[in-house]
């Protein structure tokens, strides 16, 4: 540590002052800078190289549980800790998440509807639990909403629709999209939270039509659709709250820029990662 002291402060200050003030040896000090690196030395500023490319390649907003992860994917051998050690040596981090609360009145789940769920976020098959939800984007040019299907076996993805109004078409536009990529015709279970677009009459017989089994989350609990929850802060954090859309077209054009180049990318990764999958990493 003093060594590394002198070694910053060598152009300011005379060498040998410092070493007296800090009481450290001049023959020691021109020892320690004229020493190779050690073999863990060595490897450490190979690894930061590799993190300092990944972490421009996450444009900055990977932290280092996820850039650890491509890292694994690369087939570097090497522990979370380490890499959250080197990346807080080199102040690089990833962006935080803006915490927020705000309750909103649930609606009825439909006659014969219940939490399927059950907070069990995990799938041992794709195409057999599906989360949807709704959030909101504001550009300059008034107010654009997205509505997401994410299947909890891969984390992809699998549908999404954008709209300026909240209405059911939003909703159903995407549970489409997500039905045209599913390969079989075996039923999935959809969960969702209690919002009118979901609770509608026309949603319910839409899914019952193509062999979706609806579900829905207890009243104001927003643990119960974590999973869509999480995705959408995700989205946020990475992308939408570091841009300014002056228009709905620029808004649309990015989100699905993220969703198609960053997002489902990232997940398909992760599936080379052995079974079970866990949407949440445990």
């Amino acid at each position: 540590m003093q060594y590394r002291m002198i070694q910053r402060c060598r152009d300011a200050f005379s060498i040998r002052m410092m070493c007296r003030w800090l009481r450290v040896s001049p023959s020691g000090y021109y020892g320690w800078v004229t020493r190779p690196l050690s073999a863990r030395a060595q490897d450490n500023a190979r690894l930061l190289a590799r993190i300092r490319a990944l972490h421009a390649d996450h444009d900055g907003v990977g932290g280092s549980p996820r850039i650890w992860e491509d890292l694994r994917y690369a087939g570097e051998r090497c522990g979370r800790h380490r890499v959250a050690r080197l990346m807080r040596r080199a102040g690089l981090q990833g962006v935080p998440q803006r915490r927020r609360w705000r309750k909103k009145p649930s609606g009825a789940r439909p006659s014969g509807t219940r939490n399927h769920l059950e907070r069990d976020f995990r799938a041992v098959a794709p195409n057999t639990k599906w989360v949807t939800d709704i959030t909101y984007i504001r550009p300059a040019e008034q107010w654009l909403y997205l509505s997401i299907v994410l299947d909890l076996y891969s984390g992809l993805v699998v549908g999404w629709s954008m709209s300026p109004r909240q209405d059911r078409q939003l909703v159903v536009q995407a549970v489409l999209m997500a039905l045209w990529q599913r390969p079989t015709r075996t039923p999935v279970m959809l969960h969702s939270d209690r919002g009118c677009q979901f609770t509608s009459e026309e949603y319910q017989r839409f899914l019952e039509a193509h062999q979706v089994i609806c579900s829905m989350s207890a009243v104001g609990s927003c643990a119960d659709n974590a999973a869509a929850e999480s995705c959408f802060g995700v989205l946020k954090r990475e992308r939408v709250n570091r841009q300014h859309y002056r228009t709905r077209a620029e808004a649309r054009a990015d989100i699905f820029d993220y969703i198609e180049r960053c997002h489902n990318p990232r997940q398909r990764r992760r599936l080379d990662i052995p079974p079970p999958y866990d949407f949440f990493g445990h």
